[in-house]
């Protein structure tokens, strides 16, 4: 089949993650990220989870034209977001963190490499989000729109593995949480899950972005994959729709600055712009959902709001979450994975 210019891009930056590899922008020489980060005030180093690089590439030029941003680069680097975390925790050194769930700032909280007080603003350290939607083929052709429909005999579904890729697990959090009343009748809500990876789910990418790159290249008949990427790909041509089902979940998508950051004004100042008008103006303009309530007023056409949105928070909070559904070998989730896969 034929590969797409949007797929060779996203295999690019694919690849760039997993070999640890990274893109500066906003001026200056290449670096690495260790290099980015023990730079100098005028460089910073973000590890990010797969997808937000579309959002970035808008924030980023937007900060520079403020004083606090002006003349400062960065390196960066993308891939599954709990690869990346465990990454940060061994040692890579980093200025700011962008991870597609809480719990794997958490992990750096535990370590000692992130405040405590990481999420205590507004927002609770969020600046931006989505919700989980489903992509199909254009037109799509087998009727797919709601959780039941995923279930259809012979319908294959893309999504990440939930041990490495935070997009994952908020795939299955959004049916899990509707059929279970969110989490008030957990035992539904896993045997949902039960048929639709036992017998749906035939391959498992390490990413969000991984797996949107195998879908545009023609497997499964259905992605399950945040707002934002459905878009990013729609926008691109791609031959693809999305439709957010009835009841669904809301993405959060936490950010946090090291605490031995050699960078930490400048690192603190980037993070504070991610809630200015013209940094939520950015995240909206790319496809994320932004959490200042007027530049969502002001892109409301762009995302429509559920009937039904459920949140982490609903379900007990990460912590729970967590413990309960993922946690390896012990966890539901993880124990319906062993089954699945032997």
């Amino acid at each position: 089949m034929k590969i797409t210019a949007l797929v060779a891009a996203l295999l690019a930056l694919v690849v760039a993650a997993c070999g640890g590899a990274s893109d500066e922008v906003g001026g200056g020489s290449e670096s690495n990220a260790a290099a980015a980060s023990g730079g100098g005030s005028s460089k910073l180093s973000l590890v990010a989870y797969a997808v937000p690089k579309v959002g970035f590439d808008k924030v980023i030029p937007a900060f520079n034209a403020t004083p606090e941003g002006k003349g400062v680069t960065f390196s960066q680097s993308y891939g599954a977001s709990g690869d990346q975390s465990r990454k940060v925790e061994s040692g890579l050194e980093t200025d700011v963190v962008n991870f597609s769930v809480e719990p794997d700032i958490t992990r750096l909280v535990e370590s000692g490499q992130v405040e405590e007080t990481w999420n205590q603003n507004e927002y609770k350290g969020v600046p931006f989000g989505s919700v989980v939607t489903i992509v199909t083929r254009k037109g799509n052709p087998e009727n797919i729109k709601t959780w039941d429909d995923l279930l259809k005999p012979g319908i294959e579904v893309v999504t990440p593995n939930p041990f490495s890729s935070g997009s994952a697990k908020w795939n299955l959090l959004a049916p899990y949480a509707e059929k279970s009343g969110g989490g008030q009748n957990p035992e539904a809500g896993l045997a949902y899950l039960e048929k639709l990876i036992g017998e749906h789910v035939k391959v498992q990418p390490k990413s969000g972005r991984e797996a949107t790159e195998t879908f545009l290249q023609g497997t499964g008949d259905v992605l399950l994959s945040y707002e934002n990427e459905a878009l990013f790909a729609e926008r691109n041509g791609e031959d693809v729709e999305h439709t957010n089902p009835p009841v669904t979940f809301r993405i959060d998508n936490p950010v946090a600055v090291l605490k031995d950051s050699k960078n930490k004004e400048k690192a603190q100042a980037f993070v504070d712009f991610l809630y200015t008008k013209e940094g939520q103006t950015a995240w909206a303009e790319a496809g994320f959902r932004p959490v200042d309530p007027d530049v969502a007023q002001q892109f409301a056409s762009d995302f429509p709001p559920p009937e039904k949105l459920w949140t982490i928070d609903d379900l007990g909070g990460w912590g729970k979450v967590n413990d309960e559904l993922f946690e390896p070998e012990t966890g539901s989730v993880a124990k319906i994975y062993d089954e699945a896969t032997g």
